[in-house]
């Protein structure tokens, strides 16, 4: 297992089939994805064009790991400079983080909804989000309403302008709607959706 950097790296390695490429992507998304895996899967295959067949774009594999390093720096600065506020802090004396450390992520259970924009806009929202459930969305910001999305085995509230989710809520799996979410899922993952 190697660090994002390894992975980012590899991406960009014209020595390496289009293919591995494209899972040093995937590799990179397991260490960093601000929507959660499947969601940030899916922004970075549309806004970076990333075809079915990675060899008939090697360019776009690049143009999104690109991308998602950009939100990244954007975290990892924010990041960097709470740790050294935090420091500080522990040497103080005080034991409870004011503020909370930024959050990397806001989860958008379902995949083919998520915000638009890209990734190192809404990256700055993310980290100024509060831990827990949300009152509001913070990439919106401004009241958009509510709807409640179910993925088989949770209730989510989701935002209705950009899906990041709310709140959730685990409920029974719903007969059905599990295996449809999976089979939507296949078809995402094979950037046929």
């Amino acid at each position: 297992m190697g660090s994002f950097t390894t992975h980012r790296a590899r991406a960009h390695d014209p020595g390496l089939s289009p293919v591995q490429r494209f899972n040093a992507l995937c590799a990179c998304l397991g260490e960093f994805a601000p929507y959660g895996f499947h969601a940030t899967y899916h922004h970075l295959c549309r806004t970076a064009g990333i075809p079915p067949e990675p060899d008939e774009d090697p360019a776009a594999v690049l143009r999104a790991v690109e991308e998602l390093h950009a939100a990244r720096e954007v975290w990892m600065a924010g990041f960097l400079m709470w740790k050294g506020a935090r420091r500080a802090q522990k040497a103080a004396g005080v034991r409870v983080p004011d503020p909370p450390e930024p959050r990397r992520r806001l989860w958008c259970p379902d995949p083919e909804f998520h915000p638009a924009e890209p990734l190192p806009v809404v990256m700055r929202q993310i980290m100024r989000a509060p831990a827990g459930d949300l009152a509001r969305c913070p990439v919106c910001v401004a009241g958009r309403g509510t709807k409640t999305w179910h993925d088989g085995f949770t209730e989510h509230t989701l935002c209705t302008g950009c899906g990041v989710s709310l709140a959730g809520r685990a409920t029974e799996p719903a007969p059905g709607v599990k295996a449809a979410r999976a089979e939507r899922w296949r078809l995402v993952w094979r950037r046929l959706a």
